[in-house]
């Protein structure tokens, strides 16, 4: 059925956001023990590594607006079920955007101004970094995910370890990104915590959504060139 598989891509977008986002709000900074940069970075690569194994045969474990978009560039996946998956994406990180809020203000002090994990750029760049800057990387760095999704999914590709390699991808993206953009690469990761945040997330969330669609569908349609062999559609089994 059709629903299960939007009904996973909700549950995976939720694990990924709120434990992705999850771990720089409440985690990343804790006293004496955060897990700084580092680890946000793994724990964004390990959503995608568990959920890949629990629903990527349901599904494909998109959990990404612009994988979907990416995929579907490719050749790799019907282009009727962008929008479907696109939407469970968004409910999904908005759920958890939502679930990470309840347990984060249950802290005496807390308040959004510290960002809730937003994506932002010039002033709201962890880092400063100026809008071409933030655009160039988001671009480029969902361009090479899916580029790296595209091979690891491929038919000849080594069986069983595609969600490894996309998970370990995701970890070096962050590590590089995150002084830059907080790191998107993720229309429905970066939705989430913009709808908490307000203000200036949500007047500079257009960037999270146009740079990684940009990215996606340019890696996508690079690997499609670059190995243009049937591989099968990327969406679990019917």
């Amino acid at each position: 059925m059709e629903s299960r598989k939007y009904a996973a891509e909700l549950i995976g977008t939720f694990w990924l956001t709120f434990t992705g986002c999850g771990s720089a709000v409440l985690a990343a900074a804790f006293p004496q023990v955060g897990i700084g940069l580092l680890g946000v970075a793994f724990t964004f690569g390990l959503s995608v590594v568990t959920m890949a194994f629990a629903v990527g045969h349901i599904s494909g474990c998109h959990l990404n607006p612009a994988v979907t978009v990416g995929l579907a560039a490719g050749g790799r996946f019907p282009t009727n079920q962008i929008i479907p998956y696109i939407v469970a994406q968004v409910i999904g990180a908005i759920l958890g955007a939502a679930l990470l809020y309840l347990i984060a203000s249950g802290k005496a002090g807390f308040d959004l101004a510290g960002g809730f994990a937003s994506n932002g750029y010039a002033e709201h760049s962890p880092g400063k970094y100026s809008l071409l800057a933030c655009l160039v990387c988001e671009v480029v760095m969902t361009a090479m995910f899916i580029f790296i999704i595209m091979g690891a999914t491929h038919g000849r590709a080594p069986a069983g370890f595609a969600p490894l390699a996309i998970g370990l991808a995701l970890v070096m993206i962050h590590l590089v990104s995150i002084p830059v953009t907080n790191t998107s690469v993720n229309p429905a990761r970066s939705t989430g915590p913009a709808l908490f945040v307000g203000g200036w997330a949500l007047q500079q969330l257009w960037l999270f959504w146009i740079a990684p669609l940009v990215g996606g569908a340019l890696g996508g349609v690079v690997y499609r060139w670059l190995s243009d062999e049937p591989a099968g559609i990327v969406e679990g089994r019917k």
